[in-house]
């Protein structure tokens, strides 16, 4: 059976799920993620509204999908 991975870096999902609960690490590796994805507007957006509820949004979407919240879904 293959290992899923996750949204953050390529890490397992256990891994990733720690880093979303940690505050100051989801809001880093969401930036880090989006700006790695060419998403440059999204990463500028996330400096600015991630650490208030784009952090749970984050921590939900996590959990359920595997997948950071998108803020801008393109």
């Amino acid at each position: 059976m293959a290992k899923r991975k996750s949204d953050y870096f390529g890490l397992s999902y256990l891994v990733s799920v720690i880093l979303a609960i940690i505050l100051p690490t989801s809001y880093i590796c969401g930036v880090v993620t989006r700006i790695m994805e060419g998403k440059i507007v999204a990463g500028i957006l996330r400096i600015i509204l991630g650490w208030n509820i784009i952090w749970i949004l984050d921590l939900i979407f996590m959990i359920i999908s595997k997948h950071i919240f998108r803020i801008l879904p393109i």
